[in-house]
């Protein structure tokens, strides 16, 4: 038998196409690189307060980090990340700037960050536990690990306003599905050949069948 060359071979399976959440996750994680880094470099400078200048220094430098592996990441995939932050995001650095005092700056810096970083959260989590694309499984197994990290460092401050954070939502339950409707998207997602429609159309005939027997059976003599 002919043996194939070891390039061959050892050739890297392509990633899977990117979804919607693992978009979502390259992007927000980058964007969330291009405005804490500056928050942070304002901290270090300008909070009234020792620890939140020690974790605004932390969080600018650890996310310096946590950005080139997006931008790296990216590249494998060929997907174009944000340069700038989003107009949001520029308004919550406007807003840092212009505090009146250096200790409305500390509460703002750590309410703007802790809130950001519980956004995005639930999208690391989403594409962690559902993508198909092993770049993105790994941006968000590393992601996950700085964000953690970021909003222990945030609540160490003291002056976290959880009251204040959004409340946690829990994924909408599904309503309950008739068997036949599961066996057919089932069938569906596992190539086997059934789909809805000939199920339903399997459905259909049964109830008609039925119908003509239930007449017969309780029509006058």
């Amino acid at each position: 038998m002919l043996a194939l060359p070891a390039a061959v071979l050892a050739a890297p399976v392509a990633p899977a196409q990117l979804s919607a959440a693992d978009l979502a996750l390259f992007d927000g994680v980058r964007l969330a690189g291009l405005w804490e880094m500056p928050a942070g470099q304002m901290a270090a400078e300008r909070g009234s307060r020792q620890r939140v200048r020690e974790v605004g220094a932390e969080i600018a430098a650890q996310h310096a980090e946590l950005d080139q592996l997006v931008v790296d990441a990216a590249n494998k995939v060929g997907h174009q990340l944000p340069t700038k932050p989003n107009d949001t995001q520029q308004g919550w650095l406007d807003e840092m700037r212009t505090a009146s005092s250096d200790r409305e700056f500390d509460q703002i810096f750590v309410d703007r960050l802790r809130a950001a970083h519980g956004k995005i959260f639930p999208v690391i989590g989403a594409v962690r536990s559902g993508t198909r694309n092993e770049v993105a499984r790994q941006l968000a197994q590393e992601a996950n690990q700085f964000v953690l990290n970021h909003m222990s460092l945030l609540e160490s401050t003291g002056i976290v306003r959880y009251g204040a954070l959004p409340p946690a939502a829990l994924p909408a339950e599904q309503a309950p599905a008739d068997s036949l409707q599961e066996a057919a998207l089932a069938g569906t997602a596992t190539g086997s050949g059934f789909s809805p429609t000939a199920i339903w159309g399997v459905l259909l005939i049964a109830v008609a069948v039925g119908g003509v027997f239930t007449y017969r059976m309780f029509r006058p003599r």
